[in-house]
């Protein structure tokens, strides 16, 4: 993010402005991640992680857990918040809060490393994507791409609102934003799709708009090295 908008971030947490948080673990994750059959001790990857209570979920399943997180409030609540003492050592750029299977490295994504990250097996993201500015949006997900192995696949979860005109067909298929940012990168899985109609708590005498609840499971795109042909040599090309 820029500088400005980690100020805004910070500032948030600051103010305690994080009604953001989920107070519970969330739903679709618990009904749709087992799908992925994961082995136990599997890495995973909780991008803009905050004190999110889905780590202390996706930990009780017997994977390592590691998040990335800006804010030390967020960090040092969610350890507090959950009775955990973790332990605490400085890696490059990064803050590393350690207990058990949960590690968050303190600091900024867009600093992070695969050194630093080490090896991913799956990426959790509930909201670090629609939490970003529309134009950080590809930048969050090129860097993804440079810090997760070409193995890792993202489990994505999404909230979009109903576009005007939009058709079902339509709102029910993977959204055009989506396509735009992962397609060259990730093959794309729409898994499940939940439409709900709710009131704006800040026009609550409006109509309700629709909402679309969108689980994605995305793999990276692998390549291959194509045959000789004549004196070239092997290229590289992605191939779905």
């Amino acid at each position: 993010m820029t500088d400005r908008d980690n100020v805004l971030w910070l500032k948030c947490w600051r103010d305690q402005r994080t009604g953001f948080n989920q107070k519970t673990v969330n739903q679709l994750l618990t009904r749709f991640w087992p799908s992925l059959d994961l082995v136990q001790g599997s890495r995973v990857f909780v991008p803009l992680c905050g004190k999110s209570l889905d780590m202390i979920w996706l930990a009780k399943q017997g994977h390592e857990v590691i998040g990335v997180e800006l804010s030390p409030i967020a960090v040092r609540a969610f350890f507090r918040e959950n009775h955990l003492k973790p332990a605490r050592r400085q890696i490059g750029k990064f803050t590393l809060w350690q207990h058990r299977r949960l590690s968050i490295l303190c600091g900024d994504y867009f600093s992070l490393s695969m050194a630093e990250l080490g090896q991913i097996d799956t990426v959790y993201d509930r909201a670090a994507l629609t939490a970003l500015p529309e134009d950080i949006r590809k930048l969050y997900v090129s860097h993804l791409r440079l810090i997760v192995p070409e193995t890792a696949k993202v489990f994505l979860l999404t909230t979009e609102d109903a576009e005007e005109k939009e058709t079902l067909s339509q709102a029910f298929g993977v959204a055009e934003e989506i396509k735009i940012l992962y397609s060259e990168h990730f093959d794309i899985e729409l898994a499940h799709v939940e439409s709900v109609f709710e009131v704006d708590p800040e026009s609550p005498d409006q109509p309700p708009e629709r909402t679309e609840y969108k689980v994605y499971l995305l793999s990276v795109i692998q390549r291959k090295n194509l045959p000789i042909i004549g004196n070239k040599k092997s290229v590289e090309t992605y191939h779905k």
